[in-house]
């Protein structure tokens, strides 16, 4: 069905910025829900940031509200996370999910790692 490509990790000093991408095939994007998670090493997968069906609404953690924005190319069939103020913290294996339930992420990409230097 709906298969989840992203790209754009990589180490970067603190306070710089990154941008991921996820690249979505399948079924018609504009009817998922997407997501960016993280998880980093020896801890729980993390919500990061979400956007509804057809960009309703957009979401956010609490730890990255003000410093991560997540958007959506619907003609690209592209998810983005622009990642600013960057901090050791943030670094992790991040992680694009697509729903068209309401309840869980049915779809998962491969995770691209980010590394945050101090």
């Amino acid at each position: 069905q709906v298969q989840l490509v992203e790209s754009g990790g990589g180490l970067v000093q603190a306070g710089g910025s990154l941008r991921l991408s996820c690249a979505a095939s399948g079924r018609t994007f504009s009817r998922y829900g997407m997501a960016w998670f993280r998880q980093a090493p020896g801890k729980e997968r993390e919500f990061v940031a979400g956007i509804s069906r057809i960009d309703i609404s957009t979401y956010s953690g609490d730890s990255v509200k003000g410093r991560f924005t997540i958007s959506r190319d619907i003609a690209k069939n592209t998810v983005y996370l622009q990642m600013n103020s960057l901090k050791p913290e943030d670094t992790a294996v991040y992680y694009c999910a697509a729903r068209i339930s309401s309840t869980h992420y049915d779809y998962w990409g491969q995770g691209t790692q980010v590394t945050v230097s101090s």
